[in-house]
């Protein structure tokens, strides 16, 4: 079986584990977190590793939570995402600097400890079993391309909304041949009537599509990319300017630069399934009621390592 790795983004989780931690929450009827069952799935797809990205400060909690557990079913690394991790020379430049970089920043992190393509995902989102299995067979086989390739999984707006407000999402315009041509950053999305959804804005209401594809920060490329993620950094903080604390280094923005220039190409697969997560406070008890409707229908057993 060919090698793929799977990246966690976890180190925004808080240095205080427990109800406060919405990454830590239990959702499933085992006290099961939302990230158990992503690595869950990727095992079944065909993954063979994990790399959790975290801060050094929360190591030990984190591993006692999850990290011990899972190197029983699936090989497992740990990458560190630090504010002073970039270059000596912009040190000073930020020193005032307290929180990482964002999620561009995360994944060069992984650079020294992956070494087979990778998969991206989010700590805190379900995505379902169909994105692991698209991503997996995407990532494992030959390109035949001149030009750097990556994939994204494209969900439909409307399984990825939430009933509690409006979220942000990635808007994506997609060619004839699957390829994503444009990615639009919308915010204050909410669920609207039939088939539609709705852009709430100071200027008025907009109503689109709720079958549009939509980018939830799933993406999947070989480690060749870190090259171009590295240069990216470089050039980042050297456009961002002194006293500027809160700028972030953004795959997504990242990847919509490159596709503006023409220096990579990039793969919409696609995912039917619900995805979600906790956006908001009140979003826990559908995301439960999510999981155990999954585990019901035999998705999942109730417990969910029990038969591996």
């Amino acid at each position: 079986m060919s090698k793929a790795t799977l990246v966690i983004m976890a180190a925004g989780i808080g240095s205080r584990f427990g109800g406060g931690i919405k990454q830590l929450a239990p959702v499933g009827p085992n006290g099961e977190i939302i990230m158990d069952y992503s690595i869950y799935d990727a095992i079944e797809a065909g993954f063979d590793k994990v790399v959790f990205v975290i801060r050094k400060d929360i190591e030990k909690d984190f591993r006692e939570v999850i990290g011990n557990r899972i190197e029983k079913y699936i090989d497992v690394a740990y990458a560190y995402q630090e504010v002073e991790d970039i270059p000596e020379k912009y040190r000073e430049k930020f020193s005032g600097r307290t929180k990482p970089w964002g999620t561009g920043q995360a994944i060069l992190c992984c650079k020294n400890v992956v070494d087979s393509p990778f998969l991206v995902i989010n700590a805190d989102d379900y995505y379902g079993k169909e994105a692991y299995r698209e991503a997996y067979r995407y990532l494992t086989e030959k390109k035949n391309t001149d030009s750097i390739e990556i994939c994204m999984v494209g969900f439909v707006l409307k399984n990825t909304l939430s009933e509690n407000g409006g979220v942000t999402r990635g808007l994506c315009q997609v060619d004839d041949n699957g390829m994503l041509t444009r990615i639009v950053e919308t915010q204050n999305i909410e669920k609207g009537d039939d088939s539609k959804a709705i852009i709430k804005g100071d200027s008025g209401d907009r109503i689109i599509d709720a079958d549009s594809p939509v980018s939830m920060n799933m993406w999947g490329m070989s480690p060749e990319f870190f090259t171009i993620l590295d240069s990216g950094f470089e050039e980042f903080l050297a456009k961002t300017e002194e006293g500027n604390l809160k700028a972030e280094y953004l795959l997504p923005t990242l990847i919509g630069q490159l596709l503006q220039e023409g220096r990579l190409r990039v793969k919409v697969l696609k995912s039917r399934d619900q995805w979600f997560g906790v956006t908001y406070k009140e979003d826990k008890e559908a995301v439960v009621r999510s999981v155990n409707r999954l585990v019901e229908e035999g998705l999942y057993p109730s417990k969910l390592y029990a038969d591996k």
